[in-house]
């Protein structure tokens, strides 16, 4: 199993180095892993000038799968745009394919306490939130700020989706929706945008396809409503890239916090990439306090859903909510009574329940 290791910025460096550990328990269990690693981000501008190396692209090609960190950073603001942070995330999940981004937000009973809404509201929460990844606002030409007839500048970006973009994610959803309580909503904003509207058209094509499947449409602002008025009305949750954004990080609060939501990114043959949801986080970079949890998870999703070693993801599973059962909490979690731990003492916890 090649796995390129991708740090990037900010506390990126920090929870990927306690995820690299359960990566060589593993390995010192028998699993033949071997751990690459490369820049991305703003790393890789420091390091070669690009957000996205050519040297970082080879090792990815390469790769079965992919670890990666966070990107940005503030030192970063004033690049010109093709060379700030987020354009090598963008690049490389472009240019792997990865088109189905797989953001599962799960409640863990002993961090129920720590959701911003109340506890009957989130108890025994499980969400999948499936965002498409390649396509929509964040990619579509012509984009970029201009300057009108009458002398005003104007910035525009251009929404749209391809068929086969919408059915190619669609059938993910579905198929993910069978292995779970054969439940999905689509999410647009059909009511108003014409790429919706198509979107919602193809949606309930592909649906014909899965008569086992309850499936819903709803709109996106609604369903941002939904998410803290009865968020366990979800199951699985299909939605386009600028939606899917918005929404899984607003699930991730459901959650108690956004260190504790791991991401997939998968290409048509689950080859992946794996990471947090959440930022590179500056502000507490080197300071030991981030929450690698995630980080940890995500690792738990490469081995499900590239390998298909589903004993090691709910092994790590396991390991991690052992630590949360045992009190450890990082800053981000923590509560009255419990055991305050750093980003590596509580990669260690982990690593010892392992």
């Amino acid at each position: 199993m090649k796995i390129a290791v991708l740090p990037g910025d900010g506390i990126g460096t920090e929870i990927v180095a306690q995820a690299a550990k359960v990566l060589e328990t593993l390995r010192s269990d028998g699993l033949k892993i071997e751990l690459e690693y490369a820049h991305l981000g703003g790393a890789g501008y420091d390091a070669e000038g690009d957000p996205f190396p050519p040297t970082t692209e080879k090792l990815v090609l390469a790769a079965d799968a992919v670890l990666l960190g966070a990107v940005g950073g503030y030192q970063y603001d004033t690049l010109p745009r093709p060379m700030r942070p987020e354009q090598g995330l963008l690049r490389i999940r472009k240019r792997l394919g990865l088109f189905a981004n797989l953001r599962p937000a799960l409640v863990y009973p002993e961090l129920v306490n720590a959701s911003s809404l109340k506890p009957e509201l989130v108890s025994g929460l499980d969400i999948m939130i499936l965002r498409e990844l390649t396509g929509d606002i964040y990619f579509g030409q012509p984009r970029g700020i201009r300057t009108l007839e009458n002398g005003e500048r104007q910035g525009f970006d251009t929404m749209h989706y391809s068929e086969s973009e919408i059915r190619r994610v669609a059938h993910v959803g579905f198929q993910i929706a069978m292995k779970r309580n054969k439940k999905m909503c689509s999410v647009d904003k059909a009511n108003v945008l014409d790429t919706s509207m198509f979107w919602r058209e193809i949606v309930t094509e592909v649906a014909k396809e899965y008569p086992e499947v309850e499936t819903s449409h709803m709109y996106v602002d609604n369903a941002a409503m939904q998410l803290v008025r009865a968020p366990k009305q979800f199951d699985v949750i299909l939605t386009g890239n600028i939606f899917g954004d918005i929404l899984s990080d607003e699930a991730s609060m459901l959650t108690g916090s956004i260190g504790m939501l791991p991401s997939a990114s998968l290409d048509a043959n689950n080859k992946g990439l794996y990471e947090p949801c959440h930022g590179s986080a500056p502000d507490i970079a080197g300071k030991d306090i981030a929450n690698p949890l995630a980080t940890i998870l995500s690792v738990a999703m490469m081995m499900q859903y590239t390998f298909g070693l589903a004993d090691e993801a709910q092994r790590i599973e396991a390991a991690v909510r052992k630590v949360l059962q045992q009190g450890l909490r990082t800053g981000d979690i923590y509560e009255a009574g419990m055991q305050k731990v750093g980003c590596a003492a509580m990669g260690d916890a982990v690593v010892k329940s392992l």
